[in-house]
């Protein structure tokens, strides 16, 4: 600073040329012209904002991080995050994938998906099976006492996928969101942030699904994809309370089942029947779709059915050039019970009556029709007769009345039904208390719920898929059927499987297997001489699904009767 101070000085006091003194003072102002450039240019723009990578909100940075976060965690896991592991024989894909429903799905080609609710919780387990190792599965098909210690395989197989899944998952989601983070932040520390958080919600999705773990969500399965292949996989209704009690149990009978498909052979396993059920096929509403006869025979032939109820509406018009479509009846395989529905007339009650294989119950009347107690009655109005006004659910209550007071009177004389029948829900609702189990259609759509005296109504959807309607809604109505499992001594619902089929022009089947409540385990039976613990109910029963789709079962919607469903 002196010598500066005093070369100034040397220059200002010392006196010499003038030329020279404004040459220098020339080159000393082009020397901070630069500098003077430089602030006005800043004194007009303002330097840009990077509100998008550093916001200056605190919320909006978090959320920001958290979107980043959740975003490079799901990329992470679609591109790194699935493994391959030998399950038995086996070789499985096993992934985790961001769900709002949680649950596991299995893959299991040509069957179709198995769909578990195992889990309540924002990731879904995706289990797909490549392929059979031939090694592998030819040696349990030459050495059949292998299949005792498939399931201690099979849990192990599991356990340790399950291992080195968690493993992955962990490094897929920091691996996708530390990078993303990278990108969008350019920071290593936000990123390493991101990938933190990522771990964070991980470790909270996998708490989450441990705790809310459910290993006997086997017992309501739902199968999508081939139709037939459905039982093999399921097993019957006994076998599906006193084995399928552990998840680990009925992955190790999946893979049997699956292993004895891909043996050698393209045939599918036959269906074995237990001894001790009854299988009723429960059916509704054809509405004269030819179609429906093919479906119910192919049903009857792949559940083994010891008896077809249906529950009317078989006809559109009543009228008695449609009599002939009736004709099948007889020949699909096992017996047929039925009840009038409001599209079928007595003209049409009266074609049935006595033909072969056929039960037609009316006014409260019982037959015993494969080892089961059936009485019905039918719908009292014929809505496509124009001519007569319908009464509506007046009507029907007293057409359910009958029925009540002959059940009333069965029970007295020691012959109690098990199954009562009546077309409309109205109508059937008038047996509660009086059969342990109610059956009905009309509505084109199931409701299941247990009344407040104890009696399980069902009503089926159409079977038909609304019949000729179907071309005219702009999409088709589902086609419908249900098949119920009933104890053969003690004539009690032990299951059923509701079964869907995509309606006109589509080919999706699903097969949805369901418990009663008081079937599940670990449940006290009801006593025998009821059908449920008698009294008022707060409400449905929130034994299953009333639908593949729909949530709980409510009780059945009241459609007036005069509808012309």
């Amino acid at each position: 600073m002196a010598r500066v101070a005093r070369s100034r000085r040397r220059t200002t006091d010392t006196p010499g040329n003038p030329l020279l003194r404004r040459l220098g003072a020339a080159f000393s102002g082009a020397a901070a012209l630069p500098g003077a450039v430089r602030r006005h240019y800043r004194s007009r723009h303002t330097a840009p904002t990077i509100a998008l990578v550093q916001p200056a909100h605190p919320y909006a940075r978090a959320l920001g991080l958290l979107a980043v976060t959740v975003l490079g965690a799901w990329l992470g896991l679609l591109v790194i995050g699935s493994i391959h592991a030998p399950v038995g024989p086996m070789d499985t894909s096993m992934a985790l994938r961001p769900s709002l429903a949680g649950g596991t799905r299995i893959n299991v080609p040509p069957l179709g998906d198995l769909e578990l609710s195992s889990h309540d919780a924002p990731v879904r387990l995706d289990v797909d099976v490549d392929r059979l190792d031939p090694v592998r599965s030819q040696a349990l098909v030459d050495h059949p006492e292998r299949f005792a210690g498939l399931q201690a395989q099979v849990t192990h197989d599991v356990t340790r996928g399950s291992a080195d899944l968690a493993l992955h998952s962990c490094v897929a989601v920091i691996s996708g969101a530390t990078a993303l983070g990278l990108a969008v932040y350019r920071r290593p520390r936000r990123a390493l942030a991101a990938g933190g958080l990522a771990l964070a919600l991980l470790a909270a999705s996998g708490g989450a699904a441990y705790a809310t773990w459910n290993p006997q969500s086997v017992l309501e399965p739902k199968f999508s994809g081939l139709l037939s292949s459905a039982p093999s996989v399921v097993g019957n209704a006994r076998n599906i309370v006193s084995e399928f009690n552990v998840y680990q149990q009925e992955l190790a009978r999946l893979v049997t089942n699956v292993t004895k498909l891909y043996d050698a052979t393209s045939s599918l396993p036959t269906y074995q029947p237990d001894p001790t059920t009854i299988r009723a096929l429960h059916v509704s509403d054809i509405h004269l779709n030819p179609g429906s006869w093919r479906i119910i025979a192919s049903l009857v032939k792949q559940y083994r059915i010891n008896v077809i109820i249906d529950t009317g509406d078989t006809m559109d018009h009543g009228s008695d050039a449609e009599n002939h479509f009736l004709d099948p009846v007889s020949t699909l395989g096992a017996p047929y019970v039925w009840v009038r529905g409001n599209h079928d007339s007595h003209r049409t009650q009266t074609y049935l009556t006595g033909r072969k294989n056929v039960t037609v119950l009316d006014n409260g009347k019982a037959a015993h029709v494969a080892g089961l107690r059936i009485a019905g009655v039918g719908d009292p109005q014929f809505t496509p007769d124009r001519s007569v006004v319908p009464s509506g659910d007046a009507e029907e209550r007293t057409a359910g009345g009958r029925l009540a007071d002959s059940l009333r009177t069965q029970r007295l004389a020691g012959t109690p039904a098990d199954i009562a029948l009546a077309h409309n829900p109205t109508a059937a609702t008038e047996a509660d208390g009086l059969a342990p189990l109610a059956l009905a259609g009309h509505i084109h759509h199931r409701e299941n719920a247990t009344l407040p005296r104890g009696t399980r109504l069902m009503v089926e959807g159409s079977t038909g898929g609304g019949g000729l309607r179907a071309v005219q809604n702009k999409k088709p109505e589902q086609v419908q059927a249900s098949v119920l499992y009933l104890d053969r001594r003690t004539k009690r619902l032990q299951a059923w499987d509701e079964i869907t089929l995509g309606g006109l022009g589509l080919s999706r089947a699903e097969v949805s297997r369901h418990l009663p409540r008081e079937n599940q385990p670990g449940a006290r039976p009801s006593p025998s001489g009821s059908p449920h613990p008698t009294g008022p109910s707060s409400g449905p029963s929130p034994d299953s699904p009333s639908g593949p789709s729909s949530g709980r079962p409510s009780r059945p919607a009241r459609v007036p009767s005069g509808s012309p469903r």
